[in-house]
């Protein structure tokens, strides 16, 4: 069975490797390729897929099995709108999304089932797991820090995926990140509180996606690396979760770990 995937912003620096790994993928097809009203792309034929047209309004597109989008929170919410009305699956893997929008995902899971992840490659999501297991052992005394670096393009910091392991490191801590989180730092901002988790950013060039979580203690110090060469490794993760989706999941809200099985480690 082949399963048909609509792509929202096909066009996109994600966009583009998710087109190319579904021509890859003897298992998916481009169902249809979404892009914004002024998309110089917009009525030409996909080239991967050159019996389709890139198109813009999503009224056109009901006939596919997945959709998956990585574009902007205010695109990523009428995407949502509209699998929710005719009740399709969706992998969402856009961020800088506020509170209030991560709520209405939430609660259109409800009605249809959705992958929404901060990050879609294997390699990050067993991080995830690590910095757990790193908090339970060291959390308690070490100083925690996360540095993250990505491409001068990126239009939100700390990245979702920096956010994402403060999440993971807290939940094994029992913290609540929006107490501990301290993003800015700057001036005479006195010593650092022992529960604190410090996020450092770093934007530039081409750097498509880099994360180190320290665990430091007086004397010694443990780091935990993730980086990423290529963003067709997001892209894969992406279509496996779209795939795993399609085999007939349950009305909720998923991410990665569900995916992979991590959760059951």
């Amino acid at each position: 069975m082949t399963i048909r995937i609509l792509i929202k912003g096909a066009v996109g620096r994600m966009g583009t490797n998710l087109v190319k790994t579904l021509a890859a993928n003897p298992n998916t097809t481009l169902a249809y390729a979404v892009v914004h009203a002024q998309a110089p792309e917009l009525g030409k034929s996909v080239p991967e897929f050159p019996e389709l047209t890139y198109i813009t309004d999503l009224k056109e597109a009901t006939d596919f099995d997945v959709a998956i989008d990585f574009t902007s929170p205010s695109s990523t919410l009428e995407t949502l709108a509209h699998c929710q009305k005719l009740g399709k699956p969706l992998v969402i893997g856009t961020t800088g999304l506020s509170n209030a929008e991560k709520e209405q995902i939430k609660a259109a899971s409800k009605d249809i089932p959705i992958v929404f992840a901060a990050n879609f490659s294997v390699g990050m999501n067993l991080m995830f797991k690590l910095v757990e297991k790193a908090a339970k052992v060291m959390g308690e005394y070490s100083d925690i820090e996360i540095i993250e670096a990505h491409h001068h393009h990126k239009v939100d910091a700390p990245s979702g995926t920096a956010l994402a392991l403060g999440e993971h490191i807290c939940k094994a801590l029992d913290r609540d990140l929006e107490q501990v989180a301290v993003k800015e730092r700057n001036g005479l901002i006195g010593p650092r509180t022992k529960e604190e988790i410090g996020f450092s950013t770093i934007r530039a060039a081409d750097v498509i996606g880099e994360h180190t979580v320290w665990f430091a203690d007086i004397g010694e110090r443990v780091e935990l690396s993730h980086r990423v060469s290529d963003r067709i490794t997001f892209a894969r993760g992406a279509v496996h979760a779209a795939l795993w989706l399609a085999q007939g999941q349950e009305a909720n809200l998923y991410d990665m770990t569900n995916v992979l099985g991590l959760d059951k480690i």
